[in-house]
């Protein structure tokens, strides 16, 4: 059974989500993101995506008393990314009760300081973030393509250890046209062993049963649930 876990992006505080990435296309769903984090976990949510945008576009965390505010709320476990850059950053996040943490541009940018993490935290707390535009992994909140390719990026991290990766194709993300099925076919064909977990582009219960059938392991959605083009009552048979 695919993983179902809810996205929640969070921009001063609230609850949004953007397209592709732009913060120009920002829309406010909900002023407070723990209301939304517990309609969740009413109905049998058990996983919880949090992203700190504000983080992610500063590069250090941002929204920390928010995700502390859906922990100590909600018994959901959170993996959180987003600004995550320094060892003060990783701690901050697991202070304020995030279970995992996710590192995507760190993993970039810093790989001795990344591999690190993997090292002393495990592969059950450290996830790989790879936000990939045309098979190249892109930095800071989406806004830098790097010359990094995905196969090998993945590959790299696979052989220090990492088990976890979240995957989002920046096209897809946001514009509700359905998710990048063979790029996550792609990438278990070579690496079947890896707990991947597809991101960006679900637009209806469909998409969710597509990428199931196909073996994805996992799956984050945020903008089908909030448009209403998902409901929570249709996920209840994946819970």
């Amino acid at each position: 059974m695919i993983e179902i876990i809810p996205a929640i992006d969070i921009i001063d505080g609230k609850c949004v989500r953007l397209s592709q990435g732009d913060y120009g296309s920002k829309k406010v769903y909900n002023e407070n993101p723990v209301e939304v984090a517990r309609e969740f976990e009413d109905h049998g949510i058990r996983r919880l995506h949090v992203v700190d945008l504000d983080g992610a576009a500063s590069s250090h965390v941002v929204n920390y008393r928010t995700l502390e505010q859906i922990a100590h709320r909600t018994s959901l476990v959170i993996d959180f990314g987003g600004g995550v850059k320094s060892d003060e950053d990783l701690v901050i996040a697991f202070e304020s009760g995030a279970q995992m943490v996710t590192g995507g541009s760190i993993a970039v940018k810093n790989p001795e300081l990344f591999s690190r993490w993997v090292e002393l935290y495990g592969s059950e707390k450290i996830i790989l973030g790879a936000d990939v535009k045309e098979h190249k992994i892109a930095v800071n909140g989406w806004k830098d393509e790097s010359a990094c390719e995905l196969f090998p990026f993945l590959e790299g991290y696979i052989n220090k250890g990492i088990e976890k990766v979240i995957c989002t194709d920046i096209s897809c993300d946001g514009m509700l046209a359905g998710p990048s099925l063979g790029l996550y076919k792609e990438i278990l064909e070579r690496y079947p062993a890896l707990y991947l977990i597809a991101s960006g582009g679900v637009s209806h219960v469909g998409d969710i049963e597509a990428l199931e059938e196909a073996g994805i392991p996992a799956v984050i959605f945020g903008k089908a649930l909030y448009e209403g083009r998902i409901t929570l009552k249709e996920l209840e048979r994946f819970l």
